[in-house]
C-alpha cells in the first residue's frame, strides 16, 4: 500500500462501515489521518473500527445522512470531540431494486435523493464552512457510473448520482479560491456490500454490466480508496470540480 502524507489531517467518510469507505479509511489511517467513520448501522461500525485496530486515531458515530437533524447533531458532536474536520468523503449510498421506471414507488425515489444526494449537501453545509475559515479542505464526493451514463431500470439512483456530478462541479467553483477543493469519484463494479445485493437481485444484469468493462474484472475497494486519498492530500492541488473515473476503461468521458 503507497502511503501519502495526511500526518495532522481529520477525515470524516460516511458509509465508512464496509466497502469503499472502510477501504478508504484503512488507506488515511496508514497516510497518518485520523478518521471518524460515519454510517447508519452500528454494528458494521463498530466491526469496522475494531478491524481497523487503531482505536485513538479512529472514531464512529451511527447517522442517517438523509435525514438533516440528524447530521446537524452528528456534525456538533464531531467538532465538538475531534475540533475540525479537514477532509470530506461523502461515500454513503442506496441503491434500489432493478425496476421500470413507472414501477419506481415514491419511497424508493425519496430515499435514494436522501441518502445518495441530499446527504452530501447536508453533510457539505455542517463542514465546509470550518474548511473555508482554515484556507483548507477536501471534499470528495462519491458518485457512479450509473450517474454519467444512466442506467436502465435504475433511474432514481443514476438521477441521484447524476446530481452528485453537478453538486461537485458548483461547489468546486463557488469554492475554487479559497483553498478548499472539491472532487468526484464515479466507480463502476466494486466488491461491495451493495454489488453483492445487487448481484442477488438481478445476476444478469450484473453480468452485463460486468461485460462493458474492458479490464474484464470488477474493482477492488482499495484501489478506489488510493485514488480517493491521493485526492484528499496536498498533492492534488490544481483540480477541482472534476469526476474522477474509477471503471477499468469503461468510462470514455
Amino acid at each position: 500500500m503507497n502511503t501519502i502524507d495526511l500526518s495532522g489531517r481529520t477525515a470524516l467518510i460516511t458509509g465508512g462501515g464496509s466497502g469503499i469507505g472502510l477501504a478508504t479509511a484503512r488507506q488515511m489511517l496508514v497516510s497518518g489521518a485520523r478518521v471518524e467513520l460515519w454510517g447508519r448501522d452500528a454494528d458494521r461500525l463498530k466491526a469496522a473500527a475494531v478491524e481497523l485496530a487503531t482505536p485513538e486515531r479512529v472514531s464512529i458515530q451511527s447517522v442517517n445522512v438523509g435525514d438533516p437533524a440528524a447530521v446537524q447533531a452528528a456534525a456538533a458532536d464531531t467538532l465538538q470531540r475531534l475540533g475540525q474536520v479537514d477532509i470530506l468523503v461523502n461515500n454513503a449510498g442506496v441503491t434500489p431494486g432493478m425496476v421500470p421506471m413507472l414501477e419506481v414507488t415514491l419511497e424508493d425515489w425519496r430515499e435514494n435523493f436522501a441518502v445518495n444526494l441530499d446527504g452530501i449537501f447536508f453533510t457539505c453545509r455542517a463542514f465546509v464552512p470550518g474548511m473555508v475559515s482554515r484556507g483548507w479542505g477536501r471534499v470528495i464526493n462519491i458518485g457512479s457510473q450509473a450517474g454519467k451514463e444512466g442506467n436502465p431500470y435504475q433511474i432514481a439512483y443514476s438521477t441521484a448520482k447524476a446530481g452528485v456530478v453537478g453538486f461537485t462541479k458548483s461547489l468546486a467553483k463557488e469554492l475554487a479560491t479559497t483553498g478548499v477543493l472539491v472532487n468526484g469519484v464515479s466507480p463502476t463494479l466494486f466488491e461491495t456490500p451493495l454489488l453483492a445485493w445487487a448481484r442477488r437481485e438481478n445476476p444478469q444484469a450484473m453480468q452485463a454490466a460486468l461485460e462493458k468493462i474492458p479490464m474484464r474484472r470488477i474493482g477492488r475497494p482499495e484501489e478506489a480508496a488510493a485514488l480517493i486519498t491521493w485526492i484528499a492530500s496536498d498533492q492534488c492541488t490544481f483540480t477541482t470540480g472534476f469526476t474522477f473515473d474509477c471503471t477499468g476503461g469503461r468510462g470514455t468521458y
